[in-house]
């Protein structure tokens, strides 16, 4: 789902990448491919927090952790040939509007790394509500520009999102 969306990775498929049966999926997710999706972007979702706090844990400076950041999801993306860009936005994108479910999943996702930003913002002393609206434009913009850079398979939008988000950052703790 990550490299082809909700609508275009048939179950099958999955099965056969999980080397299991459709009987052991449809076991272990009777709810079928949208109760799958839901629990991949669930895994989507801790996996990208623990990169968040890793990479903010190690720079004291949360402008520079933004750096950090979009230096790493560059990185990723140009090491998977532009293949692998956020699980999930690309499992939520087709399905808006019309499985609530996976919908709500991707809601929480950007609500937790939102989060995750907010305390480190806070932590530096950024005041709170100023803190809310910058972590909601951190992770927006994030998600933007890795969209971006996978679709022109160039780390541009990333490298020009994390100056200008690190720039907003620093302004708002000077």
């Amino acid at each position: 789902m990550q490299r082809q969306g909700y609508d275009a990775t048939p179950i099958k498929q999955i099965s056969q990448k999980a080397e299991a049966t459709l009987g052991s999926v449809y076991h272990f997710f009777p709810g079928g491919k949208q109760e799958l999706a839901v629990a991949a972007v669930q895994r989507g979702d801790e996996e990208f927090s623990e990169i968040l706090r890793e990479i903010f844990d190690g720079e004291p400076d949360p402008a520079d952790a933004v750096l950090a950041l979009t230096r790493s999801l560059a990185d990723g993306l140009r090491e998977s040939d532009w293949i692998d860009g956020c699980p999930v936005t690309a499992t939520a994108l087709g399905t808006a509007g019309r499985l609530p479910d996976i919908q709500r999943a991707a809601a929480e996702a950007f609500a937790r790394w939102q989060s995750v930003v907010f305390d480190e913002l806070r932590s530096a002393g950024v005041p709170e509500q100023d803190a809310d609206d910058l972590a909601c434009t951190v992770i927006s913009t994030l998600e933007g520009a890795e969209l971006a850079a996978q679709v022109a398979r160039d780390d541009k939008p990333l490298r020009l999102a994390g100056t200008h988000l690190a720039r907003l950052i620093a302004s708002y703790r000077s």
